[in-house]
């Protein structure tokens, strides 16, 4: 990936790359949130491990700054945990905005490989913690294989492709 710098517009594919990689986080986050039980947003490992509830608000608050990011004001914010269900609209609200703002025409403040190392490796990680997490609540999540999953830039609600190979 070339780096821009924070100013100029950024290389197409690269865009395009990143914009691929937070659908990818709305597929595997998706799958990961469905069906959680009732109570998994206060469940946790033990031994300082934040609970899934603050796990999934942490991965909003990582949305909300790759966005301000983006236009070039970074601004953190670290927000409280809600119901799960207003923890999983917002995942999907912050995915969405990001990625309307990486679709835009408008320049990206910042370099677009800083991004996807920053906030959305992030996002992806806790994503495999929560799915973990999942399994330890006992209501695993079943493995797919993801080479073959229909992901879609620009695909990060709710509403995902069928798995195509679970196992």
């Amino acid at each position: 990936m070339t780096t821009p710098s924070a100013t100029s517009s950024s290389d197409h594919s690269d865009r395009a790359l990143l914009r691929h990689a937070v659908a990818t986080v709305g597929y595997r986050g998706g799958k990961t949130l469905r069906d959680a039980p009732a109570n998994f947003s206060s469940f946790t490992c033990g031994g300082g491990c934040l609970s899934a509830g603050a796990i999934l608000a942490h991965i909003g608050d990582l949305f909300d700054w790759a966005l301000s990011i983006a236009n070039g004001n970074s601004k953190w914010r670290d927000a409280m945990p809600q119901s799960w269900e207003e923890d999983v609209a917002r995942f999907y609200a912050s995915l969405a905005a990001f990625d309307a703002r990486l679709a835009s025409d408008e320049p990206i403040q910042a370099p677009i490989d800083k991004l996807f190392q920053g906030p959305v490796a992030d996002a992806l990680t806790h994503v495999g913690q929560l799915a973990m997490m999942r399994r330890l609540a006992g209501a695993p999540i079943k493995g797919e294989n993801y080479f073959v999953a229909e992901v879609a830039a620009g695909r990060v609600g709710p509403e995902q492709a069928t798995p195509k190979r679970e196992f």
